[in-house]
């Protein structure tokens, strides 16, 4: 008996071995684990790139800051007294003092890189308007949908007042059925007036 007991244990110890081996052979054959899910309820960890980064609204802010000043009347002074000096002072100054002799080079090429920045400041703030202006259009469409909606609303609750009022007494039509009471009660009065021994037998 105790042999036999023995041997039970011992097959179910190697049953055990054997499933819990397959089991690891099923795991280990299963394949790489998934990534874990990024949670919802916490930020994301920032990336790290060899760019430099900047934030795009600060400097969306500043480009239009620039193109609002160069689409001044004060600007266009500004360059052209810059401009008077510059030229100035390269043709009457004497010749060691130059730093821009004619055909003035120098003032040609920041001239030219002025605009080559100007234009693309320029673009950057009218892009930024139009998206402005887009969001502005659509939440005046959204407000007049609501408007339209509110109004034909309100419509329909005057509609159904109105057709509600039409069952319901209203001062006139008691004081006009009333009239027509007194009228019927007089009229009595006075036939009965007229015909006591009718009454008189009716009794």
């Amino acid at each position: 008996m105790g042999a036999e007991d023995r041997e039970n244990a011992r097959e179910r110890r190697l049953h055990g071995a054997s499933a819990v081996r397959r089991g690891g052979a099923g795991e280990r054959h299963r394949g790489p684990e998934p990534r874990p899910r990024a949670r919802l309820d916490q930020p994301r960890v920032p990336r790290r790139t060899f760019f430099p980064e900047y934030d795009p609204e600060a400097f969306g802010r500043l480009s239009e800051k620039i193109a609002r000043f160069l689409g001044t009347g004060r600007f266009i002074v500004w360059m052209t007294v810059t401009i008077i000096l510059w030229i100035g002072w390269n043709v009457t100054v004497p010749g060691d003092l130059r730093f821009d002799n004619y055909p003035f080079i120098f003032l040609t090429l920041a001239l030219s890189l002025q605009a080559s920045y100007a234009a693309p400041l320029i673009l950057l703030a009218q892009n930024r308007q139009d998206n402005r202006d887009r969001i502005t259009h659509e939440q005046d469409r959204k407000q007049n949908e609501r408007s339209i909606a509110d109004t034909e609303y309100l419509t329909r609750e005057i509609a159904a007042l109105r057709l509600g009022l039409g069952e319901v007494a209203t001062r006139d039509w008691m004081r006009s059925e009333l009239e027509e009471l007194l009228r019927e009660l007089e009229a009595r009065q006075t036939s009965d007036g007229a015909h006591p021994e009718r009454d008189e037998r009716d009794r």
